[in-house]
């Protein structure tokens, strides 16, 4: 799920529509001026009665306006038990308790491309394209309490970046697995249309779904993927939010 700038005030009732257990999310902002200064994490910690939230920033300052890489004095993991300077970043909210967390870097394309964007303030005018610079990537993982760690990550949208990155995110998985005896889930923006993430891997994804754009979702980017064989699951009815570019993705494990 992302939450685009200017969400803050229907953040609440958003999610309760969704109602989550876990929830992890994607560009979200921590107290930036473009936001109102909110802790859109935290913000969605509390609509959703969580026990532990997280905030993994990607950048410190606003993307497209000034922003820079995080460096040895910035807090890497934001949690209610510290503070840091306003970002950007990736969230994770559980009402499941979180033994532990832990932050992936993934690094980023050092070349840009053009993208094709919804033109308009409510992002349903004409389309155009815009040159745009790719920025740091990361991976939030929640280490849960009842036998799951969760790795939240946005990608990104450079082809072949993107495959790489979640290349990545599959061997740490693998090797956490081995280490913990945890079963893995991979959630998140992944920037790779649908079939990409799971080929030629023994990776599976949960559902298939369209999810962006979400007034008229044409492809899917984001996911949910499992390794170990999950017998018993369910595609939970997509509710639109009516915050957010994408279209939030639910699945019910038993």
């Amino acid at each position: 799920m992302a939450i685009p700038p200017g969400s803050a005030a229907s953040l609440p009732g958003a999610i309760k529509k969704i109602a989550p257990e876990v929830l992890a999310i994607q560009e979200v902002d921590y107290l930036l001026p473009r936001s109102n200064s909110a802790n859109q994490v935290q913000d969605i910690a509390k609509a959703m009665k969580a026990v532990d939230w997280a905030f993994a920033p990607s950048v410190i300052g606003t993307p497209g306006e000034k922003w820079r890489g995080l460096n040895d004095h910035d807090e890497s993991i934001i949690t209610a038990k510290n503070k840091g300077e306003g970002g950007y970043g990736i969230g994770f909210a559980s009402t499941i308790p979180v033994t532990a967390f832990e932050r992936i870097e993934l690094g980023r394309s050092l070349v840009g491309m053009p993208l094709l964007v919804p033109g308009g303030e409510d992002g349903k005018g004409k389309p155009r394209f815009i040159y745009v610079q790719d920025e740091p990537r990361v991976a939030l993982v929640a280490h849960l309490e009842n036998g799951w760690s969760i790795i939240n990550t946005h990608l990104s949208f450079v082809p072949g970046v993107n495959i790489a990155q979640l290349k990545k995110l599959k061997r740490w998985a693998d090797e956490s697995a081995s280490q913990t005896g945890n079963k893995i889930a991979i959630m998140g923006d992944l920037n790779l249309p649908k079939g990409l993430p799971v080929l030629g891997s023994q990776w599976k994804s949960l559902l298939t779904q369209n999810t962006y754009p979400s007034w008229g979702a044409k492809i899917q980017f984001d996911y949910i993927l499992t390794k170990d064989g999950i017998s018993k699951f369910k595609t939970i009815k997509t509710t639109a939010t009516g915050i957010s570019d994408h279209l939030p993705i639910t699945v019910e494990i038993e």
